[in-house]
């Protein structure tokens, strides 16, 4: 066993599990007050359910022996037939269970981010079921196409380092056809939804930013010259994000917004998960301008398409993935890129959108016609807080006033941004003086 290696692999893994809570706050702070702890909730669910199902049969199902390119096997069952001390390098490497758990931690985030589109208007029970399904029978298929060897995107050579494909696409795409599902909020295009806590934004952007050093550079599986190229093409790439997402936004609108940098942030992050250790640093700079400047655009496309994403999870993780995947094709180093590669990158995209779409909107149905999947108008109305975990998220009562009436206040939002996530405004929208 390399020790070095896998105590870095395993930090790595608890840095990703970072990620999950920290997407919860960057979510949670983007709501209205009254469904603040059902968001928070959404995403910290995942958890629970994804570990559980991981160890069962999602790491057979993903990197199990392969089946026609498509699928693995069912050998490793309750992770049976592995050895706690087999080494992922034969004589030498780290513990295959260190693996095991690294890639078990984006299993638990993929559906996760998937969370945001359908803010505000979703049973949590139905939620539950519907990441249950959708891991079992989207993420786990796809992440061995993409990962594990002999699946049929592993073997056409599509650069995916750490998840622009697997993860980011198969979610962004996965969320739109839910969305689709689902319907719009009440009131959506007729009513302000700005988020109600941007500092809660800030750190969750930022806790999201600090533990992808961990999603990106721990894909090398090694702490080597691999993992500090990616580390460095992750920060650089992330800033110049932030830098292209503010340009467009100052431009187009105006402003230069907190909500903006965050989302940015998170832009600029999904970009270079792909692409980041094949490309060298003026190419990740690239790639990050590219990305804010593009996500800070594809946010206000729901406004014109009708679609109500809530947290534009399409406009951020869709197309910043789509971006990074597509563009290293072109950027890659070491004679790898060119219309070849951007080829098989977009092979790699779009049969990814297309089977997640596809089996999403079937997932999203079948549970709307079982369980039913919308919360009922009353409940999303007053606020998913108090109807799913009978809690709230700020107790006013100190202050004078009930809950349920500054929750409806605060539903409003008082931020100044005219917008209800990290979006531009509406064109009928009309901002408050």
């Amino acid at each position: 066993m390399n020790g070095a290696d896998t105590a870095f692999v395993l930090i790595s893994a608890a840095l990703v599990m970072l990620m999950t809570p920290g997407l919860a706050l960057f979510y949670g702070g983007m709501v209205r007050v009254k469904s603040t702890l059902n968001m928070l909730m959404m995403s910290f669910v995942s958890l629970g359910i994804v570990s559980v199902l991981w160890v069962l049969y999602g790491y057979s199902l993903a990197f199990g022996t392969d089946t026609a390119g498509l699928i693995g096997n069912l050998d490793h069952i309750g992770l049976s037939g592995i050895d706690a001390g087999a080494l992922t390098g034969g004589d030498e490497g780290i513990p295959v269970l260190a693996f095991v758990l690294f890639q078990m931690m984006f299993a638990i985030l993929t559906p996760a981010l998937m969370s945001g589109a359908l803010a505000d208007r979703v049973k949590f029970s139905a939620w539950a079921l519907f990441i249950a399904l959708w891991a079992t029978v989207v993420y786990f298929p796809v992440a061995h196409w993409v990962w594990s060897p002999g699946g049929w995107l592993f073997e056409l050579e599509v650069i995916d380092f750490a998840g622009g494909t697997a993860v980011h696409i198969n979610a962004g795409i996965g969320a739109l056809a839910a969305v689709l599902v689902v319907g719009r909020r009440i009131g959506f295009g007729k009513e302000p939804m700005r988020p109600h806590n941007l500092p809660l934004v800030v750190l969750g952007a930022a806790l999201l930013w600090f533990g992808w050093f961990g999603f990106n550079a721990g894909s090398a599986l090694a702490a080597n010259g691999t993992a500090a190229t990616m580390a460095l093409n992750t920060q650089v790439a992330t800033a110049a994000a932030v830098l292209g997402w503010l340009a467009y936004e100052r431009v187009r609108h105006g402003a230069f917004t907190t909500l903006g940098a965050a989302s940015g942030a998170v832009a600029g992050l999904v970009a270079i998960t792909p692409s980041g250790a094949h490309v060298g640093a003026i190419g990740a700079i690239v790639i990050g301008l590219v990305a804010g400047a593009v996500c800070s655009w594809a946010v206000s496309l729901k406004y014109k398409l009708g679609y109500d994403d809530s947290l534009d999870v399409v406009g951020v993780h869709l197309v910043g993935g789509v971006v990074g995947t597509l563009l290293v094709g072109f950027l890659a180093t070491g004679g790898v890129g060119g219309l070849t590669q951007f080829g098989k990158q977009a092979v790699g995209a779009f049969s990814v959108m297309a089977f997640s779409f596809v089996v999403s909107w079937i997932l999203a149905k079948l549970v709307d016609a079982t369980i039913g999947f919308r919360a009922d108008e009353d409940d999303e109305t007053a606020g998913l807080d108090q109807a799913y975990h009978a809690e709230t998220a700020y107790d006013f009562s100190a202050v004078g006033g009930s809950p349920a009436s500054r929750g409806t206040a605060g539903a409003a939002g008082t931020t100044g941004r005219p917008n209800d996530s990290a979006t531009v405004p509406s064109p009928d929208t009309k901002v408050d003086a």
